[in-house]
């Protein structure tokens, strides 16, 4: 278990949250290499489902990632993600998934660096409570 690793999904709108993690990449800013990236238009697309089945399908964490309020290339879109976000956090709760697996954050498209310090929060915190238990359908880890 000292060797364990988590696998973190990390659902990024294209405007902001995946140049932010392109920018990382191409200043070569170290972060975790477990990260699966889904690129979506806009973090507003996110259905909540999508996530379960995340979490279903064997990943231990998931992070949706969007752009700024007030940036958004859809006007709105983050804040359709920010609203459906608050809703299923406390689902997720009741249902037993740790608070720390599922997570939201607000990354553009100059920030690199924060784009890296937020994958590692999100890995530490995933690796912290461990493999994910709850959900989890017959998956091989």
């Amino acid at each position: 278990m000292k060797d364990w690793q988590p696998k973190i999904l990390a659902i990024l709108c294209n405007w902001c949250s995946y140049a932010g993690a392109d920018l990382a990449g191409v200043s070569r800013i170290q972060y975790p290499p477990n990260i699966r990236v889904v690129r979506i238009p806009c973090s507003g697309r996110v259905d909540p489902l999508f996530i379960m089945k995340s979490l279903q399908s064997g990943f231990d964490g998931v992070l949706v990632s969007g752009c700024h309020p007030g940036d958004c290339h859809y006007l709105s879109g983050n804040y359709v993600a920010r609203r459906r976000f608050a809703i299923l956090k406390p689902l997720l709760e009741f249902i037993g998934i740790e608070p720390e697996r599922v997570q939201f954050s607000w990354i553009s498209a100059g920030e690199g660096e924060r784009f890296a310090e937020v994958m590692t929060k999100v890995t530490n915190d995933v690796k912290k409570i461990g493999p994910a238990k709850r959900l989890v359908k017959g998956v091989q880890k």
